[in-house]
């Protein structure tokens, strides 16, 4: 699920609660597109000094929930959409009424989501369009969200339950497959907490595709148990594809890992090739 909206092309970074099932939004991201502020912090600050109900703490402001950034996951003061229809009592902005209506739009297309999680993927679809990706990029990204849920259900299914089981697992393919775990490929990408299949090139896809479709397969004619059977199928499917690409480039002379990304924030930096 992406976990950030959109309200007038303006990023709102949102985190959703499974055990309360309802969506909080960073706090900092709303004051920032109701008024374009240099500086939500002292904002957001200054409003609770003057606003008695906010100063007392009497609407929920979560400090403790952690939140996607530029520098990794960090703690940010969040809210319900409850709590920040009260904030925007608090706003004097022309955005206040659209942002209101947003607010309950986001909150029926999460129930929406739920029912049908193909009304997921196409609003997927829709904000990479909007960040300005090509349609043939889309189309290869949604295949391999495609391709990768179909490997971790496999996995699953056969006792690999922790979190950071699926991550090594995961850097397993990555460094049979580009000779490169995700953190160092993300280093040659100049990228911190991004999402680093967001900024893959159409080939580098192609192969990170092929490395988990490989694994799945493996998975499912050869039936491993647990996590260290499964690890030991991981490096067989990222070797076929590292295989296949390794020919790539004795013949076109070529690095399929390029240092091309795709940064909207602050700005676009590189665009992919």
């Amino acid at each position: 699920m992406n976990n950030i909206k959109l309200f007038e092309k303006k990023q709102i970074r949102t985190v959703w609660n499974e055990i309360e099932e309802k969506w909080y939004f960073v706090v900092e991201d709303v004051v920032n597109v109701l008024i374009d502020s240099k500086d939500p912090k002292q904002y957001i600050k200054r409003m609770r000094q003057r606003d008695e109900e906010l100063a007392k703490g009497w609407v929920q402001i979560v400090p403790t929930l952690a939140v996607e950034t530029a520098g990794g996951k960090q703690k940010m003061g969040c809210s319900d959409a409850k709590g920040l229809l009260r904030i925007i009592q608090s706003i004097p902005s022309p955005k206040a009424e659209p942002f209101k209506l947003w607010l309950a739009q986001v909150g029926a297309e999460r129930l929406e989501e739920i029912e049908n999680p193909e009304i997921a993927t196409q609003r997927t679809r829709e904000l990479y369009k909007l960040k300005g990706y090509s349609d043939d990029w889309i189309e290869k990204r949604m295949r391999s969200i495609a391709i990768r849920e179909e490997l971790t259900e496999e996995w699953k299914n056969r006792g690999v339950k922790e979190k950071m089981d699926y991550a090594i697992l995961t850097a397993e393919i990555s460094k049979a497959t580009f000779g490169l775990i995700p953190s160092e490929y993300k280093k040659v990408k100049g990228l911190k907490s991004q999402n680093l299949r967001d900024h893959m090139n159409d080939l580098e896809l192609i192969f990170s595709m092929l490395g988990e479709a490989s694994t799945t397969a493996i998975v499912r004619t050869k039936n491993p148990e647990g996590f260290t059977q499964n690890k030991e199928a991981a490096r067989q499917g990222g070797m076929i594809a590292g295989d296949a690409r390794k020919a790539l480039e004795k013949e076109t002379g070529e690095s399929v890992v390029s240092e091309g990304n795709y940064l909207l924030e602050p700005q676009i930096i590189k665009k992919l090739k």
